[in-house]
């Protein structure tokens, strides 16, 4: 009798509420104060680390460092400062970039962790120049948008080898709930596209469905609140759905984000060799969001693309 073999587990934290680490005197680098990157820090910093902070723009800079943040000069002074570093960035151009001045800084020693959005070839090379220089990489993407980066609920999946997520569990704890190690370098980002697969298609569907329902003379409202708790349940129905009936597209993720995000889904798909016709057709839906004028609301504005 021959016994099926198993993939041995990889590391995971808790979803439920474990008690937060202590981070007191843990010395953390941030870069990258935007939407997600303020709050996280700030979660970082709730529970005791000392933050060294760089931003493209300077305003949440200043906010932090009044805060207790030491404000650095750039990622080579944080670096100097500093053995672990977030990454908190926009897009693959702007990691790379930041990447690019931090690699003559590395020694042996230093972590650097990406936890934006970036595409999956860039990662694993990115990875591959920090470990020549000594040093160690972890793309740990997160998934929760602003609500859950300020609740510091956000779910984190992580792609790396297992001492250095072991190293950056306690920073991860203080940030987010579920939190898993999904394989080696590129693994993190390779989850977190699916998740936007999942999120962008989902927006759609729940965006054509109140249009639907208003078109046909029902209050949205009221028929979200109909088909919550059935099978339509969701936490983009709960949210985003919120969102639509209530028409507050205040930025939590924003459209141009969604639009990065699911073209760097296309593009993991073609390298693939996988077809993904869904994926294409909300891309394009969100393109013609964005070329209305509505780039810089929240995603949940594809609602109006069908509403009238």
């Amino acid at each position: 009798m021959t016994t099926p073999s198993t993939t041995p587990a990889l590391p995971s934290a808790p979803a439920g509420d474990p008690p937060r680490p202590d981070l007191s005197g843990r010395g953390v680098g941030f870069i990258g104060l935007g939407l997600m990157g303020k709050p996280m820090a700030r979660a970082l910093a709730r529970v005791g680390a000392s933050l060294v902070i760089s931003s493209r723009s300077p305003g949440p800079v200043a906010e932090l460092a009044a805060e207790g943040m030491l404000a650095a000069t750039g990622p080579v002074a944080v670096a100097g400062q500093t053995d672990t570093i977030i990454l908190m960035l926009s897009d693959t151009v702007a990691v790379g970039s930041v990447a690019e001045a931090l690699l003559p800084a590395l020694k042996p020693g230093h972590l650097v962790i990406d936890m934006g959005t970036t595409a999956v070839d860039a990662t694993r090379a990115l990875a591959a120049r920090v470990r020549a220089a000594g040093a160690d990489w972890l793309d740990a993407p997160v998934s929760g948008g602003t609500v859950a980066a300020e609740a510091a609920t956000l779910t984190i999946m992580a792609g790396g080898r297992e001492a250095s997520f072991a190293r950056a569990l306690p920073l991860f704890q203080a940030m987010g709930r579920r939190i898993t190690l999904v394989g080696d370098s590129g693994a993190g980002q390779i989850a977190k596209t699916a998740n936007q697969v999942i999120v962008g298609l989902t927006i759609g569907a729940v965006a054509e469905a109140l249009a639907l329902a208003k078109a046909a003379g029902a209050d949205p409202a009221r028929v979200r609140d109909a088909i919550r708790g059935g099978f339509a349940e969701s936490r983009i129905l709960d949210l985003h759905g919120g969102r639509m009936v209530s028409g507050d597209f205040t930025p939590g993720g924003r459209v141009v984000t969604q639009i990065k995000d699911l073209r760097q889904a296309e593009q993991l798909a073609e390298q693939s060799d996988v077809d993904l016709p869904a994926l294409g057709l909300t891309l394009e839906l969100f393109e013609m969001l964005a070329e209305q004028g509505d780039g810089g609301l929240d995603h949940s504005a594809l609602y109006r693309l069908f509403a009238r």
